[in-house]
């Protein structure tokens, strides 16, 4: 049984196993404020040609989120996010536990646009008596595989500046969505267009590990209060610094990202080829073709994902996501497998 179900299931890239073994019995301050990590956002910082951003080392993804949203926001205010979204979809109601409704705007290709935006900004006018929408999340990639161009952030940004609302973009897979073929997005756009992102790399061959960036640093000043009290502020932050500085050393972090994307659009070729459709276009890591039920049965006796959505009585749409150290031998098998599987089918 090999796996598709996520970009998670193998440990980490060699790199990092290596350096974290060869400075295991050095020495350092903890709780990040260790040689590497300092160095790790030295260079982050670099990357994102903002020298003054704010940059914090967490374990995950759902703790990034809780803090950085509950750390922006009021009592009384609330986040705006795709149906899709990541806090709304899959956070087991953690951004809710802290105080802030998630408001959620319906999309098929799981982003958010101005449009969207204003209709709930008008839906909560009734000062006292509503929340008040006060941020907006967004993922890239997002959690259906697609992305956002240049000029899409680029208008977000300004509507948002233009009605005071912080705009935040969930970077779980910004590795992905940054090397996407058809992207024009840079990492220093990323930071020039959100008032805070995450770099993701749990999910990019990190053992685990988030990187949180606010370009404006005035919007963290109490974020170590914040990691502390909830928890995620590590003693040995160093395993946080070494591994981003491993995976932002030659750019490690976009050569895997690449791989992952390249074994996925592979596959998609092949299912294109055999005539199956997708719920979105695949450009990412993460891709969801449209497949009979009796061929998604066949391949799920050698090969593990998820079955994401029924379509109708015959089809449904899978999620099958390949991740940087993804074989290709196994892709290969996995595309000989689905045409000997479609074989019935388009006869």
């Amino acid at each position: 049984m090999y796996s598709f179900k996520n970009d998670y299931a193998e440990g980490a890239h060699p790199d990092i196993l290596q350096k974290l073994i060869a400075t295991n019995l050095v020495q350092h301050d903890g709780y990040g404020e260790d040689e590497y990590s300092v160095e790790a956002k030295e260079v982050l910082r670099q990357k994102i040609q903002n020298p003054d951003a704010a940059i914090y080392f967490v374990s995950g993804g759902t703790q990034t989120n809780l803090i950085v949203i509950s750390s922006l926001l009021r009592p009384h205010e609330a986040v705006i996010s795709a149906n899709t979204g990541h806090i709304y979809a899959n956070e087991a109601g953690a951004i809710e536990a802290t105080g802030h409704r998630v408001i959620t705007v319906d999309t098929e290709d799981g982003k958010v646009a101005p449009a969207a935006i204003e209709n709930i900004l008008q839906a909560y006018l009734l000062r006292p008596h509503v929340v008040k929408p006060k941020l907006v999340y967004l993922s890239n990639s997002t959690e259906i595989g697609t992305i956002y161009k240049k000029s899409e952030l680029e208008q977000l940004s300004a509507y948002c500046r233009s009605k005071d609302l912080y705009l935040f973009l969930d970077g779980a897979r910004l590795g992905h969505a940054l090397t996407a073929e058809g992207n024009d997005l840079t990492l220093s756009d990323v930071s020039r267009y959100t008032d805070v992102f995450y770099i993701g790399g749990t999910k990019n061959g990190a053992l685990l590990g988030e990187a949180i960036v606010f370009g404006n640093s005035d919007l963290a000043k109490d974020l170590d209060y914040m990691l502390k009290q909830k928890g995620a502020l590590l003693a040995k932050g160093r395993l946080l610094g070494i591994q981003f500085l491993e995976l932002f050393k030659d750019d490690l972090y976009f050569s895997l990202a690449k791989h992952a994307n390249k074994m996925a659009m592979k596959v998609a070729r092949a299912i294109k080829k055999l005539g199956y459709d997708f719920l979105t276009e695949p450009v990412t890591n993460q891709i969801f073709p449209i497949l009979p039920n009796d061929v998604v049965e066949k391949l799920a006796k050698r090969y593990a994902f998820y079955v994401w959505k029924t379509i109708d009585a015959d089809l449904v749409a899978i999620r099958l996501i390949t991740s940087w150290a993804t074989d290709e031998d196994k892709v290969d098998a996995f595309i000989a497998e689905l045409e000997t599987a479609s074989v019935p089918i388009k006869r």
